[in-house]
């Protein structure tokens, strides 16, 4: 590996390092008992979020926790007792916003994973989980403050909290790695 590119793996690996060590674990640990006391689990995000999303449910799944994504046709509709779990890094997402509203107007807590805690979507949530990471609201002029392009330092910090909350829950759920396993697809 050359010289600059090890740079450019030690600033990335510190900036994620960074923007998990300001991330409050007493909020993480709060979300965790959401999701584990959850009736069901609807879990959703736009772009490259989504793909951490769908990453964190198939997790969830792994678990034995009743969760599904959003826009699956498997998806069973929420009520009382069950969380809609939603990533909007810059609060402002259209599709969140409204996937929010329909699950408190039938009864779910909304748990949100954002950067601006101050933008729509925290306003609606129930409990807001903030990961202080630069997304695409904040990858311009000097608001930047990282070296990956637009959302993917929170995209990056999704993924890093969403493995240490599956630790989190494996320890609330009394998960053992041997059920974890038995319930990963034969269909690879």
């Amino acid at each position: 590996m050359t010289k600059a590119a090890s740079g450019m793996f030690a600033t990335a690996l510190d900036e994620l390092g960074a923007v998990l060590a300001r991330t409050d674990e007493a909020r993480i640990d709060v979300a965790c008992e959401m999701l584990a006391g959850a009736g069901r689990i609807a879990a959703y995000g736009c772009g490259r979020e989504a793909l951490q999303v769908k990453g964190f449910a198939m997790r969830l799944y792994h678990l034995g926790l009743p969760v599904s994504v959003v826009g699956d046709m498997t998806t069973p509709p929420l009520g009382q007792g069950d969380v809609f779990l939603a990533s909007s890094g810059p609060g402002e997402t259209a599709t969140v916003l409204t996937l929010m509203r329909v699950a408190r107007e039938a009864g779910a807590k909304v748990l949100l994973l954002t950067a601006e805690p101050e933008r729509s979507a925290a306003k609606l949530a129930d409990f807001t989980l903030v990961i202080p990471a630069q997304t695409m609201a904040s990858d311009q002029g000097e608001a930047r403050s990282s070296v990956l392009p637009m959302g993917s330092l929170f995209e990056g910090a999704l993924f890093l909290l969403f493995e240490i909350m599956v630790l989190k829950l494996k320890r609330l759920t009394n998960a053992t790695p041997e059920a974890m396993r038995a319930r990963h697809t034969n269909m690879e």
